[in-house]
């Protein structure tokens, strides 16, 4: 196998968006998430059938394209519980695309919190069984065992890395962040501190964002991104370095970044270039640790995340909101669980995944208007209030339905 390659790492999701769920609802109507209005972004299927359309058929058919093309490339990528229920139900074909691209045998699945969710920070118990429901839905799904694991948002420190080395996964994915990095380069392969048998992946935010962010902003000043261009950069930023680890939404092909933009065509061009490169190849993200052994231990300590200028949990719990938002929803766990309630442990669940706090963001500055262009919601003020109606109506479930739980607090 060559020497210097790319980790492509996609990671796709879709949650399931609170309706407008109004105080007159709880009580009387349970359905949190079917929003009847068939033309506003808070309609989940609505959502799902145009990023279908846009993104997840065109991409899956140029994967299984350059896959069939280039027998060095390969791409790793992490489903979300929520997106499969959600390409179940109302795009199976979808679901069959993905299912083809693994198959390969050059694609690999990479391990996750089934509902997408903050749980490691809140409850351990919880965070292992969405872990343990994600691994059994992709064995169920595509046939595979997942042996790497990303947190929801890439949301990493050293605990996590601890508890995914005794779990048993051989490598875990995070942020290259200049912050914790100093004068290293994230194109290596790093050891967190006190694990004995994981490997730690670290995104080029840099070369990522490229692509993810900043490939169709005219304002840019490198833009047009040509193939040229990026891949002078890659090869440049790789030198004499094993890996490039690029990670990104899978939507950033065709959602974020529109097919006006040139960002298929580009990327089919690219995988060829820097495949002319003799030395050049692709990597999943397990032959990348198989190939590479650690050349230093990095320490994260403090929480870092893929997000946002600060690259902290901030856009999820950074205000008053968002943190009473969680704290009731996890203050009710283990009386929603001894319920046995299949439906209801499902919404609770559902509402943990962590777009719902996303959506209450307040940060307007630097970040804002990202934070406006993926909310469904008018306001965060107006995602709170939709999220925290969910919560009541919840709580009255516990209470008439299992007479545990109470209505307050």
């Amino acid at each position: 196998m060559s020497s210097r390659g790319i980790v492509l790492y996609l990671h796709v999701h879709q949650p399931f968006r609170v309706r407008k769920y109004s105080v007159f609802d709880t009580a009387v109507n349970h359905d949190y998430f079917n929003e009847p209005d068939y033309g506003t972004e808070r309609n989940n299927e609505m959502v799902f059938r145009k990023v279908a359309d846009k993104s997840y058929r065109p991409m899956n058919a140029l994967l299984q394209q350059m896959l069939d093309t280039h027998p060095e490339f390969k791409v790793s990528l992490s489903i979300s519980g929520t997106l499969i229920e959600q390409a179940e139900a109302w795009a199976p074909d979808v679901l069959d695309s993905f299912k083809r691209l693994v198959d390969t045998g050059r694609v690999e699945i990479v391990a996750e919190t089934y509902y997408h969710s903050l749980a490691f920070f809140y409850s351990r118990r919880e965070f292992d069984n969405q872990v343990e429901m994600h691994k059994a839905k992709i064995r169920e799904i595509f046939g595979v065992e997942t042996k790497v694991f990303r947190n929801t948002e890439l949301a990493y420190n050293n605990d996590l890395a601890k508890w995914a080395d005794n779990y048993g996964f051989k490598g875990i994915l995070a942020e290259g962040w200049d912050p914790i990095l100093g004068w290293r380069s994230p194109n290596f392969v790093y050891k967190p501190p006190e694990t004995n048998n994981i490997s730690l992946l670290l995104k080029n935010y840099r070369l990522s964002d490229d692509l993810a962010f900043r490939f169709g902003n005219k304002e840019w000043p490198e833009y047009p991104l040509t193939v040229d261009k990026y891949n002078d950069w890659t090869n440049a930023s790789i030198a004499d370095q094993p890996l490039i680890n690029l990670f990104m939404d899978y939507e950033t092909f065709g959602e974020h970044q529109w097919e006006d933009t040139g960002i298929f065509t580009f990327f089919e061009s690219f995988i060829g270039k820097w495949l002319e490169g003799p030395e050049n190849t692709f990597y999943t993200v397990s032959e990348a640790i198989e190939a590479h052994k650690p050349v230093d231990e990095v320490s994260m300590p403090n929480t870092i995340t893929w997000a946002d200028t600060e690259r902290d949990l901030t856009a999820w719990l950074g205000n008053n909101m968002q943190q009473e938002a969680l704290r009731n929803l996890y203050n009710m766990e283990s009386d929603i669980l001894r319920t046995g309630d299949i439906d209801l442990i499902a919404d609770w669940r559902k509402l943990q995944t962590s777009d719902h706090v996303y959506y209450m963001c307040t940060k307007w500055f630097n970040d804002g208007d990202v934070h406006a262009y993926f909310s469904p919601y008018e306001s965060p003020y107006d995602a709170f209030l939709y999220y925290m109606n969910a919560i009541r109506d919840v709580r009255f479930r516990l209470h008439n339905d299992h007479k545990t739980g109470g209505l307050n607090g």
